[in-house]
């Protein structure tokens, strides 16, 4: 008897199966992803740069991160919420972009007595406005202040892998951090040629989950 190729897939995977294994994807391989943990940062216009450190001021590269092309920098502000109570050294990221923006956690937030939206970075309409103090000046920005959506950023050819697109929202499972079992619903995929494979997550999620960067997650396609 001569079997064709779905009827031998079709073997295969029950055998698995019934041993108890899994068989990956094909185009998603084993769908495990690295995480990135966000702290609390802020992304300045080259005007605001001015305005906080002074007239012709360049951001100072510290280290660069995973994303090419970003990296943190050495300049750090203090953030002021109507509270009045300050969050100091929160760390620069470069390059400068076209509007200011700041992530903070909801914790930051209960701290600052701001509101800001969950939103994915550059979406920043009607969102949370908050103080930047430098050392040259002080910044407040009516909108700018989110808590940065969950994501994934990958290539477009791990795109093709995972069988998904730019956009698309997931579900990832948390392998490490066994003692905490999550599930983290609706991250959204960031797919370009530019971008490197990791999951970026605040520390809020961190600390729920009891993870922290290099850890693992796998991605559940809805």
């Amino acid at each position: 008897m001569q079997y064709s190729s779905e009827m031998i897939a079709e073997i295969v995977a029950r055998v698995m199966k019934e041993g108890g294994v899994q068989p990956t994807s094909a185009t998603g391989g084993d769908g495990l992803v690295p995480v990135g943990v966000s702290a609390r940062h802020i992304h300045l216009t080259q005007a605001d740069v001015e305005t906080l450190f002074g007239a012709g001021y360049q951001l100072t590269p510290f280290k660069d991160l995973s994303q090419p092309g970003q990296y943190a920098c050495k300049e750090q502000l203090t953030l002021v919420g109507p509270s009045m109570r300050a969050i100091e050294k929160v760390r620069v990221l470069g390059p400068v972009r076209k509007a200011t923006q700041v992530e903070i956690s909801r914790t930051d937030s209960f701290v600052l007595k701001v509101k800001p939206p969950v939103r994915e970075s550059g979406d920043i309409a009607g969102s949370a406005g908050v103080t930047i103090v430098g050392p040259k000046g002080i910044v407040t920005v009516k909108e700018g202040c989110i808590i940065a959506n969950r994501h994934i950023h990958m290539s477009l050819d791990e795109a093709r892998r995972f069988n998904v697109q730019d956009g698309e929202y997931v579900d990832v499972e948390v392998i490490d951090g066994a003692e905490r079992p999550t599930v983290f619903l609706g991250v959204q995929v960031r797919a370009n040629e530019a971008f490197r494979l990791e999951m970026h997550i605040d520390t809020d999620d961190a600390n729920a989950a009891g993870i922290g960067n290099g850890a693992k997650v796998k991605l559940i396609k809805k």
